[in-house]
């Protein structure tokens, strides 16, 4: 072989061998590339659906939230603002108080009960509350199925169907699933009295039109407050308003059957519910007013913070002839919590609707998208058993006297965490 030839061939291979060097090199490279991007895209992607979930909500057709686009961010926020307190928060607040004896926490603790009887703390607005939103839901729910041209029948068997579904629950909720005697069932129910209110509040929201509903919210507390004012039970005087004494819990005890959840008494009974509609109509006339009104929201939650302010003077005066009592769900109960509640929703909608600050709100939205499955869990799931199971240590860790105050946070975290993971699986309990 020729010297010229034996060079050529060589230089050839080494050269062909560069290149399959760079060719692996370059493949390297490239693979390296496609994995960093594949890393710093699952991040990417990761922050852009907790992005998306800040700021958008799954639609949800129930009797407790407003659906599609014009669904309220503040409504959701609000709900789960007012779940948070019965579903750990007041326990935190308890064991804080305990272990500091501090003035502030001790009267936050004690507004976190309700009073015996007449008289009013912060925690019964928790409730009615919870009802007035259902209604502010109603004419972006039901209102948008009647404006879509649905047969107001098919429309009424739908609200029928949420209110005893909601009453089964409650009675679910007060008993558990398993066999009892019928004497020892109670029948009344916190769960029951948003069903009947919100049935019947919404029968009347779509046979009749805004001014029927306002006459119909002072009909029935006026005629309530005249019905016990000018009654009572046998053998106590005319308008006694005790809890032997009262026609309300009378005829309770007359009709209701089972048990009444104190004995001769029940804070849910049947009687009390024909104010508690009116509760739900006071949150239906609100929502019709955000959602028809010309006004910009900056008004709108003006208007609510300056009506609310007025039904409190207004439930303040009544005090004086017909005590505001959580128990008997007085007229001038209605007014206070009607009252409260509004400037709650002025808040929350003027905050996050109308100015738009959402992310704060997130952390009570995704208690608020599933407040009927939390209020319910607790017959179904051992909360304490779990959150022992996840954070016993951090509480063996603590100070003794600060280990409850750990204990309690960690409950609600657990909780949280759970309704957290159905938000992102968008399992929710539907009614």
């Amino acid at each position: 072989m020729p010297v010229g030839t034996g060079l050529e061939l060589g230089f050839v291979r080494k050269k062909k061998q560069a290149t399959k060097n760079n060719k692996q090199s370059f493949h390297r490279i490239v693979s390296y590339q496609k994995k960093s991007e594949s890393f710093f895209g699952y991040i990417h992607s990761l922050n852009s659906h907790m992005s998306k979930h800040l700021n958008q909500t799954p639609p949800l057709d129930t009797p407790l939230g407003p659906t599609g686009g014009q669904r309220l961010y503040s409504l959701d926020a609000l709900r789960g603002f007012d779940m948070f307190w019965i579903m750990g928060a007041e326990e935190i607040f308890n064991t804080w108080a305990k272990a500091t004896n501090w003035p502030a926490l001790n009267w936050i603790s004690n507004q976190l009960t309700h009073p015996a009887w007449n008289g009013f703390h912060l925690y019964d607005l928790i409730f009615p509350l919870f009802l007035f939103m259902a209604g502010v839901a109603t004419p972006f729910s039901v209102g948008r199925e009647l404006e879509k041209g649905n047969d107001r029948k098919k429309v009424l068997f739908r609200v029928i169907r949420r209110g005893l579904i909601l009453v089964i629950l409650g009675i679910i909720y007060n008993n558990g699933l398993h066999l009892r005697p019928f004497s020892d069932i109670r029948f009344a129910s916190v769960l029951g009295r948003i069903g009947i209110a919100y049935m019947f509040a919404n029968i009347i929201f779509i046979y009749t039109k805004r001014n029927a509903q306002i006459i119909w919210f002072w009909a029935l507390i006026i005629g309530y407050w005249l019905l016990l004012k000018f009654t009572s039970a046998p053998g106590f005087p005319m308008g006694d308003l005790t809890l032997e004494g009262n026609f309300a819990s009378y005829i309770d005890r007359s009709i209701l059957p089972g048990k009444l959840y104190l004995g001769i008494h029940d804070p849910e009974g049947l009687m009390s519910d024909i104010p508690a509609i009116s509760t739900g109509l006071l949150g239906i006339l609100t929502g019709t007013f955000i959602k028809t009104s010309t006004q910009d929201g900056t008004r709108k939650a003006g208007w609510m913070a300056v009506t609310g302010i007025g039904f409190i003077i207004l439930a303040l005066i009544w005090n004086f002839d017909f005590p505001i009592n959580k128990n008997l769900w007085t007229s001038s109960f209605v007014c206070l919590v009607g009252g409260l509640s509004l400037l709650y929703l002025s808040l929350f909608y003027y905050v996050i609707d109308v100015l738009g600050y959402k992310k704060w709100a997130f952390f009570f939205k995704v208690i608020g998208m599933n407040s009927i499955l939390i209020y319910i869990s607790g017959r179904f799931i051992n909360w304490e058993y779990a959150t022992n199971g996840f954070f016993q240590w951090l509480g063996e860790l603590s100070p003794v006297i600060w280990a409850p105050v750990v204990m309690s946070v960690c409950y609600m975290a657990v909780k949280w965490a759970f309704m957290y993971f159905l938000y992102l699986k968008k399992v929710f309990l539907r009614v």
